[in-house]
């Protein structure tokens, strides 16, 4: 889709990219983060946030559908080998970047500068896995998605859900409470998959790294538009730590600046074996239920998981 930047439609979607940033800056959207939680013991919200954001999407899928108003949706892939090995190196990738791609755009958020290597670091990845790997171009499927496949009423299901869900926001506790129920870290998720559903509505399937795997196999359309969408997402993150009080401006440094381009490397890798970056998994492959998208992050978060609990155990022991 051809999106231009002068365009209504670009600045609605320029409006939304921004405030996903900001709700990036304040949600549970890491999934190192999420999987920290979990092996430490401390539960699984942060995952479970996650998964409700594909939850908007779907349902805001089916609502748009049982509207006409759905634009084309990106394909599937067959599930294969590759598929969990780039899962896996997904998860390698966010292990040795300390973030993953969602991760990476809250840090930069708060003034940790290292983090712009992860980007370069994604796109040096998707440039070399091709020849690396020896890949031939992805296969799609020729079905339509599950998801889009399911009844018009289903669609009613997903909106009792949502009036569910906004009917437990505290509306008579005044606005400061409501405010701060809003960008709750729950709750600041669910906002990304609902400015996710806006853009995906309004310019089509958008993630700042398949903007990065296209760009990389000279495929980009729209590519002004998209990076100036791209722009707007970081400056979002950029007011959502300052609001926050998180931004702190960390110096440089080449241990860190090397650390997240090898992760961002990893990641891109990792992204063009799947096909998709853990973006794309979670607000586009998993909302259609799409089989290779969910075997593809369920191999990242078990690669994650692995890695941290080896970190724990060879961790020196807490002096008495």
């Amino acid at each position: 889709m051809e999106i231009a930047l002068t365009s209504l439609v670009f600045v609605l979607a320029a409006g939304f990219a921004g405030l996903m940033g900001y709700a990036i800056q304040r949600g549970a959207t890491c999934t190192v983060a999420a999987m920290d939680e979990v092996v430490a013991g401390r539960g699984c919200r942060r995952l479970l946030s996650l998964l409700e954001a594909a939850v908007w999407v779907a349902g805001g899928l089916l609502v748009a559908q049982a509207l006409r108003m759905l634009p084309t949706m990106p394909a599937g892939y067959p599930l294969n080998r590759w598929t969990v090995f780039g899962g896996a190196l997904l998860g390698l990738g966010a292990y040795v970047n300390r973030a993953c791609v969602f991760g990476a755009i809250a840090r930069f958020g708060s003034g940790e500068w290292s983090y712009l290597a992860t980007p370069l670091g994604f796109y040096i990845g998707c440039v070399t896995a091709a020849p690396l790997f020896a890949l031939p171009q992805p296969a799609t499927l020729p079905d339509r998605s599950p998801v889009l496949q399911a009844p018009a009423w289903v669609a009613l299901l997903f909106v009792a859900f949502a009036v569910w869900r906004l009917a437990r926001l505290p509306w008579r506790r005044g606005r400061a409470a409501l405010v701060a129920h809003l960008w709750s870290p729950h709750t600041a998720t669910t906002v990304i998959g609902i400015s996710f559903l806006f853009m995906l509505l309004l310019v089509g399937a958008w993630a700042y790294t398949d903007v990065l795997a296209e760009l990389a196999r000279g495929m980009a359309a729209s590519l002004a538009a998209r990076g100036a969408l791209l722009v707007a997402l970081l400056l979002g993150a950029a007011l959502g730590g300052w609001t926050a009080g998180r931004f702190r401006s960390t110096r440089l440094t080449a241990i860190q600046m090397l650390q997240c381009l090898a992760g961002g490397v990893l990641m891109g890798w990792g992204s063009l074996l799947i096909p998709g970056g853990n973006d794309g998994l979670i607000l586009v492959g998993m909302p259609l239920l799409w089989p290779y998208a969910w075997v593809a992050f369920a191999a990242m978060c078990t690669t994650i998981a692995a890695a941290l609990v080896v970190q724990a155990r060879r961790a020196p022991p807490v002096a008495a």
